[in-house]
């Protein structure tokens, strides 16, 4: 009787461990086409999305919950791809290999990126190859760029970041960032060490720069929204959500109203670009 108890039992676990990538497989899905919204992706976009969702819940309250998750312009993007959030967040556009996976981005805003030191930093201009040299480590001190003389310590954003992949297209070109830069996982985080730090310099989102640390001038023009809208600030990237496929009704819905008056609104009011007036 033993015997047979202790059988019964193996087959039921080996039963379970049969069905589980399927029960993997039915939670993935739900988790993409349950009654709520999953959003996924870059902490560039992140707080400007929770800021729709609140104001989508105040103006909609009868529309499903949005979920605004962080990780990441690559995370967002896999995400997206493997159906377990509704829409992707990228804060860089997309690839060739990532539009041939079937992606589709959706522009909700452009965005500048600051160039930040600490506000007690005398330097107020810097040039697109004086940054680039900082950042690839070969302008290590201050003072060769009109500064106080002392070491540059260097932030920048970790590998797959969105900031970090634009700030690299648009501004690094073919030099690499130098390994010895400390890296942060969000712009938050950019902002804290800059701003905590008199000897630091990085780059992040012109949206959230906040009061504790400053920008500084690119080539002779000041990182505003007037500015990159015209042209004359160089380092712009767009925000995205990107998605597989057609969305369902009440996903296109949210990003209808994103790129409604109102939502833009909402972000031109953060310091974004909006891309239908705003």
């Amino acid at each position: 009787m033993r015997k047979r108890r202790a059988s019964v039992t193996i087959l039921i676990v080996i039963a379970i461990f049969a069905i589980s990538p399927a029960l993997s497989g039915c939670a993935r899905a739900a988790n993409a086409s349950g009654s709520g919204i999953v959003l996924a992706g870059s902490t560039s976009v992140q707080p400007f999305a929770e800021l729709l969702a609140e104001d989508y819940a105040r103006r909609f309250p009868d529309a499903p919950v949005i979920n605004v998750q962080g990780g990441g312009s690559t995370a967002g993007i896999e995400a997206a791809l493997s159906h377990t959030a509704d829409l992707g967040m990228s804060s860089r556009d997309l690839k060739d290999s990532e539009k041939a996976q079937g992606l589709i981005p959706v522009a909700i805003a452009h965005d500048a990126i600051a160039i930040v030191v600490h506000p007690s930093n005398p330097v107020q201009a810097l040039t697109s190859d004086q940054v680039r040299r900082i950042f690839d480590g070969e302008i290590s001190d201050w003072s060769q760029v009109g500064g106080l003389k002392g070491r540059i310590v260097v932030v920048t954003r970790e590998e797959g970041s969105g900031t970090r992949g634009a700030f690299e297209e648009l501004l690094m070109k073919e030099s690499r960032i130098t390994d010895a830069a400390l890296r942060q996982d969000s712009n938050g985080a950019v902002r804290v060490i800059v701003g905590s730090d008199p000897a630091a310099i990085g780059y992040m989102s012109l949206g959230i720069v906040g009061s504790i640390v400053k920008t500084v001038s690119l080539d002779g023009v000041m990182p505003t929204p007037q500015t990159a809208l015209s042209g004359r600030y160089a380092l712009v990237r767009p925000f995205l959500f990107v998605h597989v496929g057609q969305s369902r009704p009440e996903v296109q819905r949210f990003v209808d109203y994103v790129l409604s008056p109102p939502g833009q609104a909402v972000l031109a009011n953060e310091g974004l670009i909006p891309v239908n007036g705003g």
